[in-house]
């Protein structure tokens, strides 16, 4: 079973979509298996990251943007792709960092992720996206 989401995105940020993705998963026959995700853009991730405390994830993108800071700022001379403004060859390297697809355990239709666990498309852009999240479901 196959199917598309979409995360529209206002920044720099991480946009969980774990309700959406159970939801799909409820109208699904109840069985085991693996859930697969797949984010089909290069300059965003897929995490799956604590889902309790929002420090998390500001501590993160802060940590992200230290280690790949815009194009512009000058330790990041080096950079040669700059076409689409000082955040795109950033936002790549950030993509090259963090997972650009899933796997996630499902037993009985319910996915198996931890207590605070929670799925996250992280965007690395600063201008708004509608991003694609490509999923499939296989029954083991």
């Amino acid at each position: 079973m196959n199917r598309n989401f979409v995360i529209r995105t206002t920044g720099p940020a991480c946009y969980e979509f774990t309700d959406e993705v159970g939801s799909w998963l409820d109208g699904l026959p109840p069985r085991n298996g693996v859930l697969s995700l797949m984010v089909r853009h290069t300059s965003c991730s897929l995490l799956i990251q604590e889902n309790a405390d929002p420090d998390v994830q500001r501590d993160l993108l802060a940590w992200l943007g230290r280690l790949a800071p815009p194009s512009d700022h000058p330790s990041m001379g080096w950079i040669t792709h700059r076409h689409e403004g000082p955040d795109d060859m950033p936002a790549h390297l950030k993509a090259a960092v963090l997972p650009v697809s899933l796997q996630i355990p499902v037993e009985q239709g319910r996915m198996q992720l931890g207590q605070w666990q929670g799925i996250y498309l992280v965007e690395h852009r600063t201008a708004p996206h509608s991003r694609q999240v490509a999923a499939i479901f296989q029954a083991g």
